[in-house]
């Protein structure tokens, strides 16, 4: 069971540049195309910014061509939680770290296999722990 961080809104203030609070705690949306993470390749795990939770492998990101990092699976359902959103005039699932509720981007069912799922994350609610590649 993952430990729950609750902060105060003045704190995540202090700990997050402008852009990141934005997007992680007013669920906000990166432009697209104009994100960090949106075309790397590098082998890692990729955290939130938040707290540091370890959501997604690099090895389930793909080239979804939408302007965001795309992943098929998180590495496990605890560390992400999925809620129903109808802002905007439209419906989405929301995707967050379960952890410290920072808002990731949201999922979609249009993926490739083996899930079949896309999720659509900004760059700025993550940070990529870069590894050695293997190969």
């Amino acid at each position: 069971m993952l430990q729950k961080i609750n902060k105060t809104d003045e704190e995540w203030r202090q700990q997050l540049t402008p852009e990141q609070y934005r997007v992680t705690r007013t669920k906000g949306t990166e432009r697209p195309y104009s994100g960090e993470y949106c075309e790397a390749h590098d082998p890692g795990l990729y955290g939130c910014v938040c707290c540091g939770t370890e959501l997604f492998e690099s090895t389930t990101k793909f080239e979804s061509g939408t302007g965001w990092p795309s992943f098929t699976a998180p590495i496990d359902d605890e560390r992400t939680r999925l809620e129903k959103d109808y802002s905007h005039g439209m419906f989405r699932i929301e995707v967050l770290c379960n952890v410290c509720d920072a808002h990731l981007g949201h999922v979609f069912n249009d993926g490739p296999p083996p899930t079949g799922m896309r999720y659509c994350l900004n760059s700025v609610a993550l940070v990529l722990k870069r590894t050695a590649d293997p190969a």
